[in-house]
Formats: C-alpha cells, structure tokens, sequence
C-alpha cells in the first residue's frame, strides 16, 4: 500500500518570488526623479500577474513506501534523479511489471517533464498501459503534469478526464495552460466543473480565471468571482487583488481598479506595476505616470516591468524628459541589456519625435527581433522618411528577419504616406509569395496603400477578396473613391454598407467630401440628418467636414449657421470657413473670419494663409493681401511657400498688374514651378497681354510639357485674340505630343440623381427642349441689347457658327435642365470641371434675372453666385 505524506495545497505550486534590495536612491542632478534599484531578474507584470510560471508537483509523490525500496526501482530512480534519461529508459524497458513500484513510474515521469522529453514520457505511458497497471489519481496526476509540461494538451487532457482528481494544482496547471493558448472558453468550463465537483480554489484559481474573464471583457462573470473569492477569505491576497485590479483594468473598470488599489495595505511592486501598466493600457497615460510617482514617494523598488510600461506612457503623451530620465536609470541598473527594454525604449524615442535617437539605439542593439525592426520602420514612417523605412524592410529581409503582420502594416503605411505605388506592390508580392495570412488589419493596410497611391481598382480587388470586413474596411473605400475624385463609387458604396453595417463618425468625414465633389447637395442633407439621428455632429471632425460639404455645395449661409454651432472651432473649422468665403467671392467676410480666428487665440498655418490669400485674390484685395503675405512671414515666422507665392502672384495678374508680377516672380527666394507661372499665364489671358503670355508660356512648356491645361489657356489667348494660325500651330503641336484636351462637362442634382452633361453632345436628357430654351433665351437677349461673346467660341469661323458652337457649352446645357426640371423659385446649382467662358457667363447673368432664378455655379476656380442679372464674382475670376 502506497502511503501518501501530507502536503497543503500551497506547496504544490512552486511560484515566483520576488526579491529587492534597497540601496541609496539614485538622485539625478536635476532633481526630476529617483529610483530605488531591484534585481535585474524581475518579469513583466503582464508575464507574472495572473498566474505562476512554473508548477512543480514533486512534492505530492514524495511519499513513504511501506516496503524497502530493492532492485531496479532503486537505480532507476538513482538515475532519475542525477538526470539521467537514457540510462532510467533502458532500464524501465528491461524491467518486469512486478519489478517496478508506483514511485519509480512516478520519479521517471517526472524527469521526463523536468527535461521536456515528450517522446519517452508517450514510453513510459505505452509501458504502464503494456503492463495493465491500474492509473490511478496519484499516477494519472503524474502522467498529466508530463504531458502538459511537454506540450501535449490533447494527451494530458484525455488523461485527466479518466482519473478522479480532487487536487486543484492539477486543474490550476491545465486551466493555465487554456489559458495561455488562449482557449479562455475551456479555462471557463474547467472553472466552472470544478465548482461543479466541489474542488475548493485556491489563490492562484481565481488569478487564472479571472485572466481569463479580462480577456473576453466578461465584467458580470469576473464580478460573481470577485464575490466568491470575498466569501472564501482570498480577498486580502496580494496576488488575488493584483489579478483583480488587472481585471478590472482590461474591463475599462479604472473606478473599480483603484479602489481596490485604496484599499489594499500589502503592496508590493507588481501591485503597483498593474496600476501604472492599467492606466496605460485604457489611455490615461498621465494617470500612470502620476502613480509611478506616486510609487517612488513611497519608496517601492523599481523593476524591468516598470520601467517599460512608464516608458509607454512617455511615447503616448510625447513627454520625452521622463523617457530620458528612464534611459539613464536603466543604463545604471543594467536594464539596457534587455530586449523589451530596448523595444520599448526605441519606440519612445520615435513616437516623441526624436528619430536620431531611436536610430542610436537600434544601431546599438546588440540583440534585434522583429519587432525592433519593425518600430523602427514605423518610426521612420510616423516622421516622414518613407525611404529610410522601405530601405530598412529590405534590409531586414536580407538579414533574414521574418517579417509579421505588424511589420507589413508598418511599411504599407510608408508606402502610403510618400504615394509610392511600385514599393507597395513589392510589398503585396511579398506577402504572397511569402504567404503571410491576409488578416483584417493587413487587408485595410493594403487598400489604404492602394487608395492613396490613386489605384482604386486594386483597392476593391482586395477589398472584394476579404472574407470579413469590418468598419475600417468600408470607410478606408469610401474615403478612397471621395479622395480620388470617383464619389459616384463612393456614394454607392455607402449604400451598400449600410445593408450591411452601421455607419461610424469616420464614415461621415468620407462619405461627406464625395457629396461636396459633386456638389450633391441633396445627398448631403441626408446625410446631414443621419448624423443628426445618430447623435454624431458633436464630433468635430463630422462637423468641419458638413461646414465644408455645405460650402462646396453653394448653400454658404447653411455653412456659417453650422459654424456657429460648433462648440469649439479648432484651426480646420475657421480655414473651412475662410477658405468658403474666398470660393464664392466674399473677400472681406474671409478677412474679417481670419481675424477673428486670430483673436481667439489660434494661429493660423500654412493652408490657412493659402486659403486667405486665395480669397483675396478672387475678390481683388490687392492691399489686404499683401499685408496678410507680410503678417505670414513677420509676425507668424511662416517661410511662403510655392502656393503662397502662386496666390501672390495670382492677386497681382487679376488686378492687372501684369509686370509687377512678372518682377514678382523673378525675385522669389526659391524655383518657381509651373503652377506660379500658370497664375501670370492666367491673368495675361484676362488682360488679353498677348506679348507676355508668350513669354510666360516659354516658361511654363518647359516646366510641364505634357500638361495640356497650359497649352489650352495659351491656345485660348491666340483665339481670344484672332491669331488663328497661331491657335492651328498649337493645336498641331498638341496632336504631336499625343496630349488630349479634357472635354468640358457640368453636371446638376435633380432629385438626388446627378446629371452630367458635356459640351457638344446631344444625348442628354430633354434635349430638344433645353435646344429650344437656349434658342428663345438668346433671342431674348439679343433683344434686350445682350450679344453673344463670340470670341469665346475659340474656333475660327463665321458668327453663326461660333455662335452655335457656344450654345453647346457644357454649363448651359446644365442650366437649361435645371430651369425646366426643377420648381420655380428653386435655386440651379451646376458644377463644372473646367474654368466657365464668358460667353456662359454672360448669359448665366441674364437667365437669373430672365427666369426669376438664382443659379450657383461652381468652376474649377470658384463659386459663382447669379442673381438678378449680377454675379457675385464682380469680374474677379
């Protein structure tokens, strides 16, 4: 008979113990902050705060045999316990079944674990099974420890199912290993059959459990633990109540955690580490870092876990000082030579800004994983420097690093960020040769490279390819058709998505852009309403991108009466705002808005001068203008950039200031690019300088010789002008260089539907009654002293055919829709791709006044307000 020795439940785990020493505090000489120093041996919180590392169950069969203990049995545990596998395996093998003891089985199993030797450990087993020995709790608690200490949970599972087992290390052990394969739902039933059976818990149960229960967010069941735990006595264990605050942390119970925190007298280092590590981990970084000062008031050593949870607060909030303090600290107490250390010490650096000095430490590194290689990629992508990140994955690769999916959506974003389309392809080769799983995040990563990269096509082929999407998905579509200017495919997505899930904020700021490319404003009132019913204008990014959907659309009363709702204005609500007043005309509104931002408090950026400048050259403020480009530079320190200089350069050619510009742009400290010329271009066109616009196109040919738009404005001047055989040299020149000229087309909302209509074509709707409207308009007009612009008409041929040729314009075809398609009264809202003619432009004024309309007209440069026979342009366009 096998006697077994008494042994208390807390002898059978063997767990880790931490021991500090106190020293003098390390003081820096800036009186910032002192530590006190812990062993270096420490883990991270997040290793050791729910259950125990090791189980050694050993002690259970350390029992007294009623009989000697003779013969094989003796050396084979002889062997067993100087750590001789082989030498105990052959003499088992050899041994009869009447030879060998309970024990000796037990002592061979128990190297078997020690040294993770699955293959003899299935021996042993397939002996005791030869042999007929009866496996009882003590020998079948054995075998189970084996097998999942060797990695056999299948094996060590079918075991402990057959053996009767009141023991809970052995359900602790199994329900830890669940738990670390992250089958919480196993760990739960094991949980719950053990309550079941009536095996009582101990400390380290409800450490596991409630892992588990922080995993699955279950509060109301982590709760009923918490509870039952209180019942049996386990609420003043420090590893209990560190696992429950972890818990309550994973839950976003914050509340809870640190009342529990309060209330706890024993602390110890992991206690605090959970607090500061919780924090973090629900976002209020500031909080962590306050309780870690709080931990050093109170004179609690300092270990590894830490530091690197402080130092993630640091790289959240940008407080760089502190991380700098840590890395000095940690130099000291040798932490420098850990490998999530440094990780975690690199990532702070970059997310704080200081590139150069996470290079520093990557550089010095002398261990890398993966995931060192891959901060430092998404390092060099949060700063900018795409190159240095696809130049540091290709190294990686060569140096034979396997990258993981956090590496591939980290180099999917550099090649995003810099519009590199061929690098992302790589990328994508890469990930199917290498057959990398194409899991959600990945998937976004790379149809968001695709959609910034401008190739849609390949985003939706990844997108239709995902087996499940979630919301990022549809909103990284939709914002990629609204910014590549295909808002159709927007709009109708959206559709879709709403079939099958809910729109977000997120998919507000998408969707809202697509309706103000189109000027769909229909469309964008009801999504206006959606957003009212779900309660989501109190986002303010939802509520700049209404402001600026409204003021593409030409309702800007509706975009300031929003404006004015929103509680706070940030710098993108008033730049919307600004940059509104200066497309539809209204300069001095734009002046008055810009200083009114100013006045409260926020400084204006570079887009923001762009936009104030912009407004100022559309309504002809020569002088306003140039004291806001001087208040840019002086008051501001902003250096002008080339868009500012075009927009100078724009202010100066529109007011007719033709040679002053012309010196202007000689005198600029930095390259003009075609884009400042174009701006001369322009006004030469306006002022109908023919001599300088030749000079100025010189320029600008050799700049962008394959931009058509250029050689059109050019080609234009001539026409304008009646230099026909210069307008045939160009259009040749044109027909050699294999460019085409983008077709003028407008386009109206009737009854949420867009119409588009382009110039010169005949199959549109309604055809023959906007043929006969214009027909009767123009006579009207002709009879009320208005001729038709013909020099607008750009062809060389008599008056009527000219004239016929400007009664196929694009934007009137638009206009005479919108008269006859919508009720009287109702204000004509027409977009146009290219900039309107004069001719158009003329009679937009007369329809408004002919028809008792107001007509909206937006162009590729601004709005164009018509009514009552004026246009709010006042010949600034």
């Amino acid at each position: 008979m096998i006697l077994m020795a008494e042994t208390t439940t807390k002898n059978l785990w063997v767990c880790p113990f931490y021991h500090y020493r106190r020293e003098d505090s390390n003081r820096y000489h800036n009186g910032f902050v002192s530590f006190k120093q812990s062993s270096r041996n420490s883990r991270l919180s997040s290793e050791i705060g729910n259950s125990c590392s090791t189980i050694r169950a050993s002690g259970l069969f350390n029992q007294t045999i009623n009989q000697p203990i003779t013969g094989n049995n003796a050396q084979i545990r002889k062997f067993c316990e100087v750590g001789n596998l082989k030498m105990a395996m052959d003499l088992l093998c050899k041994s009869q079944k009447s030879e060998l003891e309970l024990a000796t089985y037990c002592s061979i199993l128990q190297l078997c674990a020690d040294v993770k030797s699955l293959q003899d450990g299935h021996k042993v087993h397939s002996i005791i099974d030869s042999f007929g020995i009866e496996i009882d709790s003590v020998l079948g608690s054995k075998l189970v420890f084996m097998y999942l200490s060797c990695g056999d949970l299948r094996e060590g599972r079918r075991v402990f199912d057959k053996i009767s087992n009141e023991k809970v290390f052995l359900w602790n052990m199994l329900m830890n290993v669940y738990a670390k394969n992250g089958n919480f739902e196993e760990c739960i039933l094991l949980y719950k059959r053990m309550q079941e059976l009536g095996v009582e818990a101990n400390s380290y149960t409800f450490s596991c459990i409630l892992k588990c229960f922080a995993a699955k967010g279950s509060v109301v069941e982590g709760e009923r633990v918490h509870g039952s735990l209180l019942r049996l006595g386990f609420g003043s264990y420090n590893t209990v109540v560190n696992s429950l605050i972890t818990f309550y942390f994973k839950c976003g119970r914050t509340k809870s955690a640190h009342k529990l925190f309060d209330e706890l007298s024993d602390r110890d280092v992991i206690t605090w580490n959970s607090m500061i590590s919780g924090y973090v981990f629900n976002s209020l970084d500031e909080k962590g870092i306050e309780v870690f000062i709080e931990m050093l008031s109170s004179e609690i050593s300092v270990d590894l876990a830490t530091i690197v949870s402080v130092l993630s607060a640091c790289a959240n909030i940008g407080v760089i000082l502190l991380g700098r303090a840590l890395h000095a600290y940690a130099i000291k107490s040798g932490f420098n030579k850990e490998i999530t250390f440094n990780n975690t010490l690199l990532d702070m650096y970059s997310k704080c800004g200081d590139i150069d000095g996470a290079t520093q430490i990557f550089q010095n590194m002398s261990e890398r994983t993966v995931v060192s290689w891959t901060s430092m990629i998404a390092g060099y992508a949060r700063d900018g420097v795409s190159d240095k990140a696809i130049a540091l994955f290709n190294e990686m690769k060569k140096e034979g690093v396997q990258p993981d999916n956090f590496t591939v959506t980290s180099i999917l974003h550099a090649c995003a960020c810099s519009g590199s389309l061929e690098n992302g392809k790589e990328v994508h080769n890469y990930i199917r040769e290498n057959k990398i799983r194409l899991n959600l995040s990945v998937s976004n990563a790379l149809m968001d490279m695709y959609a910034k990269c401008g190739n849609m096509e390949d985003a939706y082929s990844v997108f239709t390819q995902m087996p499940k999407k979630d919301i990022v998905s549809w909103n990284t579509m939709i914002g990629g058709y609204s910014k590549n200017s295909l808002s159709n495919e927007a709009l109708n997505l959206f559709i879709v998505m709403q079939r099958e899930l809910k729109p977000d904020n997120v998919t507000m700021t998408c969707i809202l852009p697509a309706c103000a490319n189109l000027a769909a404003l229909d469309r964008g009132r009801e999504i206006h309403s959606y957003i009212l019913r779900n309660r989501l204008y109190s986002d303010r990014y939802v509520a700049n991108a209404l402001v600026d959907m409204y003021v593409k659309c030409g309702a800007l009363v509706l975009a300031r009466l929003l404006f004015d709702m929103i509680p706070v204005k940030d710098l993108v609500s008033w730049t919307v705002m600004v940059a509104g007043y200066g497309m539809h005309g209204f300069g001095s509104e734009a002046v008055d808005a810009f200083n009114e931002m100013r006045q409260t408090g926020i400084e204006p950026d570079e887009v923001s001068f762009i936009s104030i400048l912009y407004a100022c050259s559309h309504s002809g403020l020569l002088d306003e203008g140039w004291r806001l480009f001087n208040i840019m530079k002086k008051d501001c320190n902003i250096e002008p950039k080339l868009e500012h200089y075009a927009c100078m350069v724009d202010l100066l050619a529109r007011s007719g200031k033709l040679s002053k510009a012309y010196r202007f742009i000689q005198t600029m400290p930095i390259e003009p690019d075609a884009t400042v010329w174009g701006a001369l271009l322009c006004g030469c066109r306006i002022h109908h300088d023919v001599k300088l616009a030749e000079k100025v196109a010189e320029r600008v040919f050799e700049l962008e010789p394959d931009n058509t738009g250029y050689y059109v404005l050019l080609a234009n001047i001539y026409a304008e002008a009646e230099k026909w055989e210069e307008v045939k040299k160009l259009r040749e020149k044109i027909g050699r260089r294999g460019l085409k000229k983008n077709p003028g087309s407008s386009w109206i909302e009737i009854k949420g539907k867009v119409h588009i209509f382009v110039a010169g074509g005949n199959s549109y709707p309604e055809a023959k009654k906007i043929e006969l409207l214009l027909k009767k308009l123009r006579m009207k007009m002709k009879e009320d002293g208005y001729f038709p612009k013909l020099r607008y008409a750009l062809i060389n041929a008599d008056d009527m055919e000219k004239e016929a040729a400007l009664c196929g314009h694009s934007e009137k075809l638009a206009m005479a829709f919108g008269i006859l398609s919508s009720p009287p009264g109702k204000t004509i809202r027409i977009t146009k791709n290219l900039r309107v003619c004069g001719d158009c432009h003329e009679m937009a004024k007369f329809m408004s006044k002919s028809v008792q309309r107001e007509i909206v007209l937006r162009d590729s440069n601004r709005f164009h307000h018509f009514k009552d026979g004026s246009c709010s342009c006042r010949g600034y366009w």
